[in-house]
């Protein structure tokens, strides 16, 4: 699954800089997580990082995008082919 921001964000900036995929950008008035750049930090991270420094823990999985574990990192590497 990718990752989502709720309601809740107060656009602090936390997340942005710790995801490896450029996934999380700028939206009015919160931020957006987009679908087809996260991989839930597979492939980076052991978790995702934007989920543990976010803080009001506003961001959690995305159930219109379910992905398995297998098809996450195989993103991760189309993203990051080196």
């Amino acid at each position: 699954m990718a990752l989502m921001i709720g309601e809740e964000c107060i656009a602090c900036d936390a997340c942005v800089s710790d995801c490896p995929n450029d996934a999380i950008n700028g939206g009015d008035p919160i931020y957006i997580i987009n679908p087809n750049l996260c991989t839930e930090y597979m492939g980076a991270y052991d978790e995702p990082q934007c989920a543990s420094i976010c803080p009001v823990d506003c961001i959690f999985q995305d159930p219109d995008y379910e992905e398995t574990h297998e098809e996450l990192l195989a993103k991760y590497h189309r993203l990051h082919p080196d």
